[in-house]
């Protein structure tokens, strides 16, 4: 297997190049051994956590980073493909001609009929298309769930939400928001009443679940990604926790150091310098 090219730094590596890259990789006589052994299982998770990192560029607005992110998802697409291609599945160019055919058949009011863009987004096209997809790969869409299209693998307040849509998409939905609250509060009481009876904890952890799943559908209705409106508050709390632990530190002390109170006090002054700084 040829080497790549090593380029300058006023030289531009392309797609071709990297697809280079992965291969001599994963070489058995000349790549890396770390490379060399990997499989679909084992890059899978590190899939995942990239395609999370991207997230979290996009949502602390570093482009700088999203670029790099990007990259680094790229090379997850790359390495599936190099794997699926040394045992004869496909190959990354297959990938790309797949989902290219992919956006052309489901966009037909942008490559076809202009026309038909109101179709599009009234009509429930997109559904329509994927539904004939189904049955030209030969699945029996009339007894497929509608439910079996949203992956088990999916984050699960983002998997509550999409099977909540897909429900909701054929009637199956609380009429107003207000109702979808006033359930929170029911689940809410059902979880406490489970503490409070010393349930086991199989059965606290349904009764959590159900809070957790009804919390996704407000943000459905409310037009709310629960993950990202998750991930602010996890960010939120980083940013008044490190005020925390600045604060103890100019002591010279540690949170280990401070009483609950203290850093009670301490978390409502970060809270206060946020709210007059907006």
């Amino acid at each position: 297997m040829t080497k790549p090219r090593i380029k300058s730094d006023d030289e531009t590596y392309t797609l071709a190049d990297l697809l280079a890259v992965m291969a001599r990789l994963r070489d058995p006589e000349a790549g890396c051994p770390w490379d060399v052994k990997q499989d679909f299982e084992s890059i899978a998770p590190h899939t995942i956590e990239e395609a999370y990192e991207v997230a979290d560029a996009i949502q602390r607005g570093d482009k700088i980073g999203l670029k790099d992110e990007l990259g680094d998802l790229l090379l997850q697409v790359v390495y599936h493909a190099q794997m699926a291609n040394e045992e004869g599945s496909f190959s990354f160019d297959d990938v790309a001609d797949g989902i290219t055919r992919k956006m052309i058949r489901r966009h037909p009011h942008v490559f076809e009929d202009p026309a038909r863009r109101d179709e599009f987004l009234n009509s429930g096209l997109w559904e329509r298309i994927k539904a004939e997809e189904k049955t030209e790969r030969g699945e029996a869409t009339d007894t497929i769930s509608i439910l079996s299209d949203i992956p088990v693998g999916l984050p699960g307040l983002t998997r509550a939400s999409k099977l909540q849509k897909c429900a909701a998409d054929v009637g199956f939905d609380w009429s107003y928001v207000g109702l979808i609250i006033d359930k929170v509060e029911e689940e809410l009481a059902e979880l406490k009443d489970a503490i409070a009876n010393g349930e086991s904890k199989d059965r606290i952890a349904d009764e959590f679940g159900d809070v957790a799943f009804v919390l996704a559908n407000v943000g459905r209705r409310l037009g709310v990604d629960p993950e990202s409106a998750l991930r602010g508050t996890c960010a939120k709390f980083i940013r008044r926790f490190r005020h925390i632990e600045a604060a103890l530190a100019d002591q010279g002390r540690r949170p280990k150091d401070a009483d609950i109170d203290e850093m009670e006090a301490l978390w409502n002054a970060a809270k206060r310098a946020e709210i007059d700084a907006t």
